[in-house]
């Protein structure tokens, strides 16, 4: 369990347990490599133009275990405390259905997803209504409707 103090609260992570290459397909979908679509998001290279950019990441995040990133693109007023990832799920697809506001030029945003994961060999799938909101500039992760 690795921990770090982030906005003046101490939060708990299991380490990133699986890596992509930068030439490897994006596991957000999105049709681009990882090293041009959310990697150097997931790095800290890149900040998230927009809210849908940030849900493909954060997708992206689940999908290689990265806890770290997640809780670091999650609004303060609502990140928990800690985050245990379940290594038994696969993250394997993610389709968009909607994204409102959330451009470059908005405080807000709002995106629509189902994400695919397989779990004992089984399908199965969430889908979400998320909402974003900037803080200090950068999308974070605000809740579920």
């Amino acid at each position: 369990m690795t921990q770090a103090e982030c906005g003046g609260a101490l939060y708990h992570w299991r380490p990133m347990s699986r890596t992509v290459s930068d030439s490897d397909r994006c596991p957000c979908t999105s049709g681009e490599s990882f090293g041009e679509c959310c990697g150097p998001l997931l790095a800290g290279t890149r900040r998230a133009a927009t809210a849908q950019a940030l849900m493909r990441s954060r997708f992206t995040a689940f999908a290689v275990g990265d806890a770290a990133y997640l809780l670091a693109s999650w609004h303060p007023a609502t990140r928990p405390r800690e985050l245990d990832l379940d290594e038994s799920l696969d993250w394997y697809r993610l389709d968009i259905h909607a994204a409102g506001g959330g451009t470059p030029f908005e405080k807000t945003g709002e995106v629509t997803f189902t994400a695919h994961y397989r779990v004992d060999g089984e399908r199965a799938k969430l889908r979400e209504h998320s909402r974003f909101e900037r803080v200090d500039g950068e999308w974070k992760y605000l809740d579920a409707l």
